[in-house]
């Protein structure tokens, strides 16, 4: 069997992504799409169902904010369940 070279395009934040999700399951790009073609041809069509998902406008906006939170510096975050507790749990604000 031959190899080919493809090239793809897709949103640069979507492949860090994706890159740091293969890398944690110990894949590349190439094996990942590899895997996924190979998927597709098994079960003769895409390997998952392709619907929009049904969000309320209010759960959008609960998801854009908790991303913007999540990206903000000034906000204090916490590494350990205990830490949060404690900080909740004082009357320092």
């Amino acid at each position: 069997m031959s190899a080919v070279q493809t090239q793809i395009r897709i949103d640069s934040e979507v492949k860090k992504q994706v890159t740091e999700l293969f890398d944690s399951l110990g894949l590349d790009m190439s094996g990942a799409v590899n895997l996924f073609l190979r998927q597709c041809l098994y079960h003769d069509g895409l390997p998952f169902e392709v619907k929009r998902p049904r969000l309320s406008k209010e759960t959008l906006e609960t998801i854009a904010e908790a991303k913007r939170i999540a990206k903000d510096p000034n906000v204090k975050g916490y590494n350990t369940f205990e830490s949060l507790k404690a900080a909740l749990e004082s009357d320092d604000e």
